[in-house]
């Protein structure tokens, strides 16, 4: 029984994100972002379990990637299609109607799709890369999909004029996606929050990088979320290679 127990964690990884595509499409971006991470949450859990019980599989590592697909590719990508739709017809945000393709203003909101392109090339190099194992390379896709997920909210919380001018400029939502896509598939190492240990010392950063996210979130909510994936890219750039 406990070798389908990460198995069924990742399916509930999918059905979190199958939910999560029928909310973006409707527009609905605050449940949407919900099922996200609650996806992204049993994500983290199915590897967890799978190490500690010892069951670790292909089957397991195929099913996760697909699950992955959906929740982390999938998702952003119809949100980010969205949310340059908006741009376009800026009304939409004050009506909250849904914005459909018998308003479509031209290819640009279709750049927003690149980022589940991207999403599935970097999932298919993770599977075949066996130097991804305590590290990474490029943005892992969870960490992507919180990244633009995340703007909506802080469109939907936010009073700054600066930052809602921004989230209604299609350029700057065209530059997002771009490097979006490109910062999936980076040469760049990254350190994983997977833990062999639970000793302060070989975990350092890892320790000291969470605890800044709960600070940040606490001080800023949902505007955190773009400073945390900013300041995980730093940090990973900063530290020499063997410590992560």
């Amino acid at each position: 029984m406990k070798r389908h127990i990460p198995n069924i964690l990742t399916l509930l990884n999918l059905f979190c994100g199958t939910v999560a595509v029928l909310y973006a499409v409707l527009g609905q971006f605050q449940l949407a972002a919900l099922f996200v991470f609650a996806g992204i949450f049993f994500d983290f859990f199915d590897g967890f379990a799978a190490r500690k019980l010892k069951v670790q599989s292909e089957i397991g590592l195929q099913l996760d990637s697909l699950a992955d697909m959906v929740t982390s590719g999938v998702v952003p990508g119809i949100v980010m299609y969205q949310l340059l739709q908006r741009s376009l017809i800026p009304e939409s945000w004050d009506t909250g109607i849904q914005v459909d393709l018998s308003q479509l203003q031209g290819f640009i909101p279709f750049i927003g799709l690149l980022i589940p392109l991207s999403s599935a090339y970097r999932l298919a190099k993770f599977n075949v890369d066996d130097d991804q194992k305590t590290s990474f390379t490029g943005l892992p896709t969870p960490a992507n999909a919180l990244f633009v997920l995340s703007l909506p909210l802080i469109f939907i919380t936010q009073s700054s004029e600066f930052i809602i001018s921004l989230l209604h400029n299609t350029w700057f939502l065209v530059v997002i996606s771009l490097l979006s896509s490109y910062i999936l598939n980076a040469p760049i190492k990254l350190f994983a929050l997977k833990f062999k240990t639970w000793g302060i010392k070989d975990n350092a950063i890892k320790y000291g990088f969470l605890l800044l996210c709960l600070i940040l979130l606490a001080v800023l909510r949902f505007t955190a979320v773009p400073l945390i994936i900013i300041l995980y890219l730093l940090i990973s750039v900063v530290t020499p290679k063997r410590h992560l």
